[in-house]
């Protein structure tokens, strides 16, 4: 691992815990900052309700740190906007949002169409599937940008089990996103779940950004915001676990086409590659950084190899 990445572990990863909500509502009255909270949402009926009830019942009735939840439908053929109306959050579908410009399909394009339709200063997006939700995923991520000012993008960290499996989720993380950032952005090898959903900006990087429409939208927003603001700007925090639904393999398969999709358009720029790969453990002290080379050297064909020509003619 780079020694800029081992620094920044140490100072820029935090835990829920190190920002107690007091000192977060004492910051924003400070600032003045606004916080929206954005779900997108597509066929989410049976979680869609109980986030935006936790968020709302903990953040805005009970410590008012949450400005406005929004969540924008792209299409549920289910009651993913009544459950979420019910619930308390503004509803509204995609396809009202700038229709001038046609939307398609695909997780990015809700999100930058979000900005036209919330007013916090701090945007904070968290996805609709998630299982027994927390508050603390909302106000872990926030807190950074509230009491930090130097801080522009924050993710969340966290444990995926797959099933009774521990840590076994984020197949796509592991499998594509997290090999092609070591190889290719090796500054963002320290974050533990670069695809992760549960994210805050400030508006003022947001508005900065161009927008993988599909699901290259994550790792796409990093880099950019890499070359943008710098490392430094970049945080996370350990928010425990993420429960949520699966999808099957084949789904897995075109996320990780779109996600190398956008690291190809993004690796005209210039690049550094890196054979390392640095994954994470949870041990007893939070997420420990493990670095592993990466086999790169190839051996050339043996019709090339002077004995194997010299075999040949005996």
């Amino acid at each position: 691992m780079l020694e800029e990445v081992e620094r920044w572990l140490a100072d820029r990863s935090w835990s829920v815990t190190d920002r107690p909500v007091h000192r977060l509502l004492a910051a924003k009255r400070a600032t003045g900052q606004t916080v929206s909270v954005v779900l997108p949402a597509l066929n989410e009926e049976a979680t869609v309700g109980g986030i935006v009830t936790a968020i709302r019942h903990e953040l805005m009735l009970r410590v008012p740190l949450v400005d406005e939840i929004v969540v924008v439908d792209s299409g549920s053929t289910d009651r993913t906007s009544q459950a979420a109306a019910a619930a308390g959050a503004t509803v509204v579908h995609r396809d009202t949002i700038l229709p001038r410009i046609p939307a398609v399909p695909g997780k990015g394009e809700v999100l930058w169409r979000s900005l036209l339709v919330t007013r916090g200063d701090i945007v904070c997006f968290v996805d609709a599937d998630l299982r027994e939700f927390s508050a603390d995923f909302v106000s872990g991520i926030v807190g950074p940008l509230l009491t930090e000012p130097d801080v522009q993008l924050v993710k969340a960290m966290y444990d995926r089990p797959l099933g009774s499996a521990a840590g076994q989720g984020g197949r796509v993380t592991e499998l594509m996103a997290r090999p092609l950032l070591n190889l290719h952005w090796p500054q963002l090898a320290g974050f533990v779940q670069p695809l992760g959903g549960e994210y805050a900006a400030r508006r003022s990087l947001l508005e900065r950004l161009p927008f993988p429409v599909g699901y290259g939208v994550e790792l796409g927003m990093l880099v950019d915001a890499l070359h943008l603001v710098g490392l430094d700007a970049l945080a996370q925090v350990d928010v425990g676990v993420r429960r949520h639904r699966h999808q099957d393999g084949q789904a897995l398969g075109r996320m990780a086409a779109a996600i190398y999709r956008t690291a190809h358009l993004r690796l005209a720029r210039g690049h550094l590659v890196r054979p390392a790969l640095t994954q994470f453990e949870r041990t007893g002290a939070g997420f420990e950084p493990r670095t592993h080379p990466v086999d790169t050297e190839e051996r050339p064909p043996m019709a090339d190899i002077a004995e194997y020509q010299s075999r040949r003619v005996a």
